[in-house]
């Protein structure tokens, strides 16, 4: 046999892409500060809508109630004053000689202008001032002994009653700019304030953020002074932070256990096959048997690595029903005997109904793992005991062996995916069928736990919701 030179496949590796750029957006803390500015004058805004909004009110308001105000006031003085003329005209018999000067300069000293007439709508007297005065007036006959002998016409000035409306106005008006610049000074401080507890966890967040978009796994927010939803919210971003973290560590360890998994396997077929195409080994039925039993090997290991993708998929694809906990783990148990017979090992059924619900299948998977795993650490002449109850709103499976147990240091590790301890490491497997039924105890939203010492024996407990 020739040996003829073989070419050995190259790996080409491409250069991953880096994190994006940061966008026109995402410089520096504009962003924080560009958004307090706009709370605080967004507060300003506010605030002046609101003093506008009181001032119009209160000069509507104001002007109706002193214009009515006034009318009344008209009222009252103009019959107070055809009282007076009527006194006077009932003096003298008439308006020819009746003498109206101290009716006239009471209502010029009273800031009121006043006319009075006889009964064709003469005017006998008036103030100097009436022709030219301008407002609405109010007008009374002049009853002597019931009967008209003319009227009184008043009219209010500015000086008097007549300019309460517009001095009230005045008043009203600087009082209310008064308020809205102090209202304006207040909303301003206010807003700067709040807006600057807000947005500085808003800046830490968003910092945070981009550490960790930069690489930064190690980036948190912590403990932030905010209000309550943004306490939550820098809270649920380091939860979210160290979920991500926990699961990139998973998957860098599925990796490297997979790489070691499969490292022994094609390391021996490798060899085998060098050593086959060069001669060194003859192709005999032993050494092609071995080489067969490491393909076997890896078949076994892609068939742990297709299960524990269904069982990660099962989260979503979950159907459950009202199923029996007891009927399951007594299906699962028959699908075994034949093993535990040959094994020597008794299986002791301990089964009363437990009520859940579930997807049977995967449960059904669940509880084959458990017994699997006892079967093949419990000795000859060991028992293994299944038995299903209720605890209060819990339905509970116990899977207990009278195996090696496990020591107190590996314990905490059996459900991690392809760890396998000392005592397993003797026996055939991947490491994956305590994690598969871990992870679909917790899809159920129940728990898978462990108790054992080493030479006590092991007691798994399956414990699901109480359908």
């Amino acid at each position: 046999m020739t040996d003829a030179p073989r070419r050995r496949p190259r790996l080409r590796l491409r250069a991953r892409p880096g994190p994006p750029e940061p966008g026109p957006a995402a410089d520096g803390g504009h962003g924080g500060g560009t958004l307090g500015l706009r709370l605080a004058l967004a507060f300003l805004g506010v605030a002046l809508a609101a003093v506008a909004l009181i001032a119009v009110l209160t000069a509507v308001f104001s002007a109706t109630d002193v214009s009515s105000l006034a009318g009344r006031q008209r009222d009252q003085l103009v019959g107070a004053f055809a009282v007076a003329a009527a006194s006077s005209w009932q003096q003298h018999q008439g308006w020819a000689d009746a003498d109206l000067t101290p009716v006239l300069d009471f209502a010029a000293n009273s800031g009121v202008q006043l006319q009075v007439r006889d009964t064709a709508g003469q005017a006998v007297a008036a103030t100097s001032g009436f022709a030219s005065s301008t407002g609405p007036r109010s007008s009374a006959p002049v009853l002597v002994n019931g009967h008209a002998e003319g009227s009184v016409l008043v009219g209010l000035t500015a000086s008097g009653l007549g300019g309460a409306d517009a001095v009230l106005r005045t008043a009203l008006l600087r009082a209310i700019a008064g308020t809205a610049g102090l209202a304006a000074l207040l909303a301003l401080i206010t807003g700067l304030a709040l807006s600057r507890r807000i947005t500085r966890p808003v800046a830490r967040l968003i910092s945070v953020t981009r550490a960790m978009a930069g690489g930064d796994r190690s980036a948190r927010a912590g403990e932030i002074r905010a209000p309550g939803e943004l306490r939550e919210l820098a809270f649920a971003f380091d939860q979210m932070a160290d979920t991500l973290d926990y699961e990139d560590k998973v998957r860098r360890d599925l990796v490297a256990s997979v790489a070691h998994e499969l490292r022994t396997p094609v390391a021996v077929l490798q060899a085998g096959h060098e050593a086959l195409l060069d001669g060194i080994t003859e192709p005999s039925p032993d050494e092609l048997g071995s080489l067969r039993d490491e393909v076997l090997r890896l078949a076994r290991m892609v068939d742990d690595l297709q299960i524990m993708a269904s069982a990660d998929a099962a989260v979503l694809q979950l159907t459950r029903e009202p199923r029996d906990l007891a009927d399951i783990a007594g299906s699962a148990a028959d699908s075994l005997t034949r093993r535990f017979e040959a094994a020597e090992i008794t299986l002791d059924r301990q089964l009363a109904a437990a009520p859940v619900l579930a997807d049977e299948r995967w449960i059904h998977q669940v509880v084959t793992n458990l017994l699997g795993n006892a079967l093949k650490f419990t000795p000859a002449g060991g028992t293994v005991t299944i038995r299903t109850r209720l605890d209060g709103g819990s339905a509970v499976l116990d899977v207990a062996d009278s195996g090696i147990g496990i020591p107190a240091d590996e314990l905490p590790r059996i459900f991690d995916r392809f760890w396998r301890g000392q005592a397993a490491a003797q026996t055939s497997g991947s490491g994956i069928g305590l994690a598969i039924a871990a992870e679909l105890v917790r899809a159920h939203g129940g728990t898978l736990t462990a108790a054992s010492a080493p030479g006590a024996g092991t007691r798994f407990t399956l414990t699901l919701p109480r359908a």
